[in-house]
C-alpha cells in the first residue's frame, strides 16, 4: 500500500515511516469495491478522504422531478471528500457508484490532519479542494445558467476536439448523456430531434455529426 502511495504526488514526500504508522494505526486503509455498488447515497456522513487507486466511480445527484445528473467521473488518481471532510456541511450532496471494479485508500479525518504538518502534502491538498470547488462551480452554473441546447453543443464540440473529426461517437450511452445533462431521456431526444432539424446535426446511433453551431 505504501509504494501505491508514494507513487502519487500527494504522498510523495511524506515518509514511509510516518504512511506505516497510520496504517498500522487503521488511520489508513485500502479496500476493493465491486463494479455496480453503491459507493455513498445521497445524504451520507462523510467521513474518510478517498483516494482512488484503480478503477473508477461515478456521481450522481436526484432532482426532486425524479431525474438523475451525473455530476463527475472519476478514475485513478482521483479523490473524495476534500471539500467535505473539514466543512460545515459533512454530508454528500450525490450518490457515488462504482463504475468499474475499484481500489480505494481511505484515509481518516485524524490522518489528514497529521498529514498537513508536511508542507507539499498541505500544498497539494489545498489544491484538491480549490479544483473540486470549481468544477462544482462550472457544473452548479452549466445547470442553472445554460439551456439543454447550449450544453449539449458545448459536449458535441469538446469530442469533436477530442476525436479531431466532426463526425465522432459518443463516449457514453444516450441514457448517460441525459444523466450527464440533468434531464430525463424524452427531453434529450426532442432536443436532439429539434438539432438535426435545425441542420446542426447528424446522429446515426452512437455516431453524431456536427455540421455547425450555433
Amino acid at each position: 500500500m505504501i509504494e501505491g502511495l508514494k507513487e502519487m504526488p500527494l504522498f510523495a514526500t511524506v515518509s514511509s515511516d510516518k504512511l506505516e504508522n497510520l496504517i498500522c494505526d487503521n488511520q489508513i486503509d485500502k479496500k476493493y469495491y465491486m463494479s455496480g455498488v453503491t459507493f455513498y447515497d445521497q445524504g451520507d456522513e462523510c467521513e474518510t478522504f478517498d483516494l482512488i487507486l484503480s478503477g473508477s466511480l461515478v456521481t450522481y445527484s436526484l432532482a426532486e422531478n425524479g431525474s438523475q445528473m451525473m455530476m463527475f467521473e472519476f478514475s485513478r488518481g482521483h479523490t473524495l471528500g476534500a471539500n467535505l471532510l473539514f466543512g460545515d456541511t459533512h454530508t454528500y450532496p450525490f450518490s457515488v457508484y462504482c463504475q468499474e471494479r475499484a481500489e480505494i485508500i481511505h484515509l481518516t479525518k485524524d490522518a489528514v490532519m497529521t498529514l498537513l504538518y508536511n508542507y507539499d502534502f498541505t500544498l497539494n491538498f489545498v489544491g484538491i479542494v480549490s479544483s473540486n470547488s470549481q468544477k462544482l462551480n462550472q457544473k452548479i452554473y452549466m445547470t442553472m445558467h445554460r439551456t439543454l441546447r447550449e450544453n449539449l453543443l458545448d459536449f458535441f464540440q469538446q469530442q469533436a476536439h477530442l476525436q479531431k473529426t466532426n463526425y465522432f461517437r459518443l463516449p457514453i450511452s444516450k441514457k448517460q448523456l441525459a444523466d450527464q445533462m440533468g434531464v430525463q431521456r424524452p427531453s434529450l431526444f426532442r432536443e436532439l430531434k429539434r438539432l438535426k432539424e435545425d441542420g446542426v446535426i447528424e446522429v446515426e446511433n452512437r455516431y453524431i455529426h456536427l455540421k455547425k453551431t450555433l
